[in-house]
């Protein structure tokens, strides 16, 4: 079979293309904690609190946006006054974990394709309630086993998780109340 030059090039161009747009949409890679990362709504050492963390990678800023839980990390995607550019979300894969007081500064899952225990009985750093993220779906389940809650993905984290009540209410406290927010995550 014999091509022409022009197909030639053609099948050469569009072969760059393919690259190139594969190229432009891998998200970059992840960046190892630190202990310069400070929380972006705590304002407070990234490394202070237990727990899983995360960072946002926005397009144009070759910086991490670092959270003090995965919570927070969920909620930048949430809230509406955020920037949209998002080029990676990242949060610690707790299964690759040394424990839940050093969850460890390079064992990162692309948040979009993690496993989240949510309800469980453990707390982010500041006591307030969080999405535990995992790689590996079997990690989760063990976490479960032991913590209680239900595995969501990504889009299934329920919104009002995130961004609502994150404590139960005190006893006698309304729900809704400001004594019921006490724990509210902010860091």
């Amino acid at each position: 079979m014999r091509l022409s030059v022009p197909a030639i090039v053609l099948m050469a161009s569009l072969s760059l293309l393919s690259c190139s747009k594969e190229e432009a949409t891998s998200p970059p890679p992840p960046f190892s904690l630190t202990e310069d990362a400070m929380g972006r709504y705590c304002g407070m050492n990234v490394l202070e609190h237990p727990g899983p963390k995360g960072q946002v990678i926005l397009q144009h800023i070759p910086e991490a946006i670092w959270f003090s839980s995965a919570r927070d990390t969920l909620a930048f995607t949430m809230l509406p006054e955020e920037p949209r550019d998002v080029a990676a979300i990242y949060v610690s894969d707790m299964g690759k974990a040394q424990s839940w007081y050093n969850p460890g500064a390079t064992n990162w899952v692309d948040a979009r394709q993690a496993y989240f225990v949510i309800d469980s009985s453990e707390l982010s750093g500041m006591g307030a309630a969080e999405a535990v993220p995992f790689s590996q779906e079997a990690d989760a389940r063990t976490f479960q086993e032991r913590h209680g809650g239900r595995i969501v993905r990504f889009d299934e984290v329920p919104q009002d998780y995130i961004l609502g009540q994150s404590t139960p209410a005190p006893e006698g406290a309304p729900a809704g109340s400001d004594a019921a927010r006490q724990g509210d995550a902010h860091g």
